[in-house]
């Protein structure tokens, strides 16, 4: 018999027809002696009679069913009477609309599930028969699940054919509560004693949309989704997480890569909330007068499979630049989860660098209250103060007031000075020494050329020392009688703007959004008493492109209508 099977085999498989091996042919064909095949033996579910072969039943046991009709059997046999008569009908109250699946699967045919409301029906039956071919084939069945109202048929493999990340997710981990051991018949229930099984409720997730579902299916099998806009776009990541789809999340945040010529490597674009931990690294690039010299570096997890220089996007308006007294010093300021989001970023990288992800003492720490009371602030970083350095990179494109801005045009003076430094090389290819320089303006006046000024001198200063007022008032009372009113009202009228003056002295830029590079350089102090706590490098910021604000006049230009 085996060699005829295996014959057949070969003649189909030649044709196409068959491709079942000699073993599987066998295993499929041969029905074990439990129960008399030729013997018929009548089961009763619910109120239809069913009456199956010996055959049937022995194709799938021991199961409930055999075990019941082998011990009748073997009664009678100690009886001497006759099996014909002596075999009582089995009587079971359940469904006999899911027993006539379980019939067919009994007489060889292979039975799918129609939905989810079939399949676990199917299940639960299977479990309270004790048929182990028919649990192990829905082991192996597609995950039934209705999302929102329709219903769905989730290949068990697609999770892990389509790239590592995706798997454990809401369904591999939902589905182990049932399917984690074939064998088992309910988690937690004990099989003595057990009248009828559990009901369970078909698997479904009513709070989620179809249709976002489907389209991330269409993504887990290996076709690209076309993005329609962002609101699209935040659906598809809000269902990727919920479902943990990790890897297909990573792919569809917003980013954008390629090959920066000018820098001669990767980089890769990411707004600041999109950031991972596991993602961030550190390369180390020395330059001329510092060893310590690096750059961050990011590659997106389970996705990149190698990390780019990262440039980071900062937005919503949670960035404002400080400007030193004649721009010698710049520094950004962070606000609401911006600044949380920095700091956890500079401790990460504190991290790669294998310094302590604060500065603040443990026992100081736990006195008030431990790490979970302290605000999240760049300053409790070993990188950083609370205002972060800044460096404005002469390749940087930046926008003020929808104008485009560069740095002051002098023979002396073409851009700000790179802090803390009296010569620093930024380790671009190509590119050059930025000097420092001992005075620059921090922002260019109206009266100077330049694109962009907060509000005009004579609006937005007041004499300086009370002679100068006096005096001031003497030359001129009635020239400008508006201006004289101005200064004699302390502080200045409802209505009148003044420019933000920094903690640094200076002026200060709102920053909608901003675009930097992370570059990790040496510390130099001039401080008698500098900070132990700090680390002798600090990550600053690079701007690489920068959309500004001046004034809360500027930002009020640029403010919409409702429905406008």
């Amino acid at each position: 018999m085996t060699s005829s099977g295996g014959d057949v085999h070969s003649r189909n498989g030649e044709h196409g027809v068959s491709s079942f091996s000699a073993s599987s042919h066998q295993r499929i064909v041969h029905i074990p002696n439990i129960l008399p095949h030729e013997r018929v033996f009548p089961i009763q579910i619910g109120s239809e009679l069913f009456k199956l072969s010996g055959a049937s039943l022995s194709s799938d046991a021991p199961s409930y069913f055999s075990q019941y009709f082998l011990c009748q059997l073997k009664r009678a046999s100690d009886a001497g009477q006759d099996p014909s008569t002596a075999i009582r009908t089995l009587y079971i109250d359940r469904d006999p609309v899911t027993f006539k699946d379980i019939s067919l699967h009994l007489q060889g045919y292979h039975v799918r599930p129609r939905d989810a409301t079939h399949f676990v029906r199917l299940f639960a039956d299977a479990q309270f028969y004790s048929l182990p071919k028919l649990i192990s084939q829905l082991y192996e069945e597609p995950i039934h699940i209705t999302i929102g109202s329709t219903p769905f048929q989730i290949p068990r493999d697609i999770f892990s054919l389509s790239g590592p990340g995706n798997t454990p997710n809401f369904f591999t981990l939902g589905f182990a509560i049932f399917f984690s051991n074939p064998e088992d018949l309910f988690p937690g229930l004990d099989r003595e004693g057990l009248i009828r099984p559990p009901s369970i409720v078909p698997p479904s997730v009513p709070n989620r949309s179809a249709e976002v579902f489907e389209e991330l299916l269409h993504m887990l099998r290996g076709y690209p989704v076309k993005i329609r806009d962002e609101t699209h776009r935040q659906e598809l990541l809000r269902d990727c997480r919920y479902f943990n789809f990790k890897r297909l999340e990573q792919s569809l945040i917003p980013h954008e890569k390629g090959f920066n010529q000018a820098r001669g490597r990767e980089e890769i674009l990411l707004r600041l909330r999109d950031i991972l931990k596991s993602g961030i690294s550190v390369v180390n690039e020395p330059v001329v007068g510092d060893p310590l010299a690096g750059w961050v570096n990011y590659a997106r997890p389970y996705v990149d499979d190698k990390p780019m220089e990262l440039v980071l996007e900062v937005g919503e308006e949670g960035t404002r630049l400080h400007f030193g007294p004649g721009g010698k010093e710049l520094r950004a300021g962070f606000f609401r989860d911006t600044k949380t989001r920095v700091a956890k970023l500079f401790e990460v990288v504190a991290t790669k660098l294998n310094l302590p992800s604060s500065t603040q003492p443990l026992g100081l720490l736990m006195a008030k209250g431990g790490r979970s009371s302290e605000p999240p602030t760049p300053g409790h970083t070993p990188l950083s103060e609370d205002l972060v350095r800044v460096i404005l990179d002469p390749e940087a494109s930046i926008t003020l007031d929808g104008q485009p801005w560069t740095p002051p045009d002098d023979s002396n003076q073409n851009t700000y000075p790179l802090p803390a430094h009296e010569e620093t090389t930024i380790n671009t290819p190509g590119t050059t020494t930025i000097p420092a320089v001992p005075s620059v303006p921090s922002v260019p006046s109206s009266a100077g050329g330049g694109p962009l000024t907060a509000e005009s001198p004579l609006e937005i200063s007041n004499p300086s020392t009370p002679q100068q007022q006096h005096q001031h008032q003497q030359t001129s009372p009635a020239e400008n009688p508006r201006k004289r009113r101005r200064l004699d009202s302390n502080p200045p009228p409802f209505g009148v703007a003044t420019v933000p003056t920094s903690p640094l002295g200076g002026e200060e830029w709102i920053v909608k959004t901003g675009q930097w590079r992370l570059r990790i350089q040496s510390v130099t102090t001039k401080n008698p008493n500098p900070n132990p706590a700090k680390a002798s490098v600090e990550c600053c910021l690079v701007a690489v492109k920068l959309d500004a604000l001046s004034s809360e006049r500027r930002r009020n230009e640029r403010r919409g209508f409702l429905g406008g």
